[in-house]
């Protein structure tokens, strides 16, 4: 290892930069050399851009704009972009986050050009290997040298699989260190006045292919939705992917419904932390709105993020039964999440995991998940 060792950060899509930005500031306060690889997958200045202020994240070092595409044609740009700026740059370690296609192309191009890599978000499953994320989650965490869990449930799947122990570590989960820092800044108050909505009101967060890429699902998601409305008025910022299908099938702004364009990190949280519902297929949304203590549905029939159920607010749901699932949320009044949060989800997780990763590059012997890696 270099006596000056480099780590790049390949981040792509929204999920990816509150996951990110606890770990670069761990980093940065250890005085590790590091670089930001911004992919441009999602290319939208209210997808990404507007992440790097409201997370204080350096500029990045590259920025490939693949935009969007199909999934062979966005990974394919990926990994002739990502190839490129790894061969440049020659980092000695590459972290990637979740499950996005940018975290793929990353993982394949590092292993075919064996730079090591870590792996943020490792072990999570739906089982569902109709959804592209749980393909990519599995390829991502079979190739990565170290696997940062989340969840307790994690560490079992990466077992199950084979995953040698060693090379996992259950740190935490640094989204919700980007949650508790973003915390005193989440005021529903202006955005709430700016968008014009009622003090009571509902979130929606919809884009999952299952969802809205066939007009038959988004037609049934859409009646579910509305239904919804007539309970309570309801706010859809609006992913990208998803704008036009949704559209066609009858989702437009009306009395009930606000359709608006995708916000920044602290503005969409604080919308969250005002809602008496929030109806996602976000994984994300999940875990933050266990934090919060505001009910959430989601749309899907399974989730990688079960601790979420167990232990937060969230229920899942089909869209024939959201509209009753919505009744009983409505009524039930704000949710209380379980006395305690899940595992070290203590705002710590990005301290966590620059500790294991300055004992890497160190070539320090690291302990496995089980021991010394739950220890704050």
């Amino acid at each position: 290892m270099r006596e000056n060792p480099l780590v790049l950060h390949v981040l792509g899509a929204r999920p990816n930069f509150p996951k990110a930005a606890p770990v670069v500031r761990a980093l940065d306060s250890l005085g590790i050399r590091q670089g930001i690889v911004h992919t441009g997958q999602h290319y939208d200045a209210l997808m990404s851009d507007v992440f790097f202020a409201d997370l204080g994240l350096p500029e990045p070092v590259a920025n490939l704009g693949v935009g969007s595409g199909t999934h062979a044609k966005q990974t394919a740009a990926l990994l002739v972009g990502l190839e490129e700026v790894v061969e440049e740059h020659a980092p000695d370690l590459v972290m990637v986050y979740g499950d996005v296609n940018s975290t793929l192309a990353a993982i394949l191009v590092c292993a075919k050009l064996g730079v090591p890599t870590a792996h943020v978000e490792a072990g999570l499953r739906s089982f569902d290997r109709s959804m592209p994320e749980e393909v990519n989650r599995i390829v991502t965490d079979s190739l990565s040298d170290l696997l940062f869990a989340t969840s307790p449930d994690a560490l079992s799947y990466l077992a199950a699989e084979g995953v040698d122990p060693r090379r996992v570590h259950l740190v935490g989960n640094p989204m919700i260190d980007s949650l508790y820092t973003a915390l005193p800044k989440l005021d529903p108050a202006p955005v709430v006045g700016r968008l014009g909505l009622p003090a009571r009101y509902a979130v929606a967060t919809l884009h999952r292919p299952a969802n809205v890429d066939s007009p038959e699902a988004a037609r049934e998601l859409v009646d579910a939705v509305l239904a919804v409305a007539e309970q309570i008025p309801l706010v859809i910022p609006i992913h990208p992917r998803g704008r036009t299908r949704l559209a066609e099938a009858g989702l437009v702004s009306s009395e009930s419904v606000l359709v608006v364009d995708p916000l920044g990190y602290v503005d969409f949280l604080s919308l969250v932390r005002g809602a008496s519902l929030v109806v996602t297929d976000s994984g994300g949304v999940q875990e933050e709105s266990t934090i919060l203590g505001v009910p959430c549905l989601t749309v899907r029939p399974n989730t990688e993020r079960p601790i979420t159920v167990t232990h937060g607010t969230n229920r899942l749901v089909t869209p024939a039964s959201l509209p009753a699932a919505a009744a009983k949320a409505l009524a039930d009044g704000a949710a209380i999440p379980a006395e305690e949060l899940p595992v070290l989800w203590d705002g710590q997780a990005g301290p966590r995991i620059a500790r294991v990763v300055s004992a890497w590059l160190k070539g320090d012997n690291l302990a496995p998940a089980a021991h010394a890696s739950v220890q704050p």
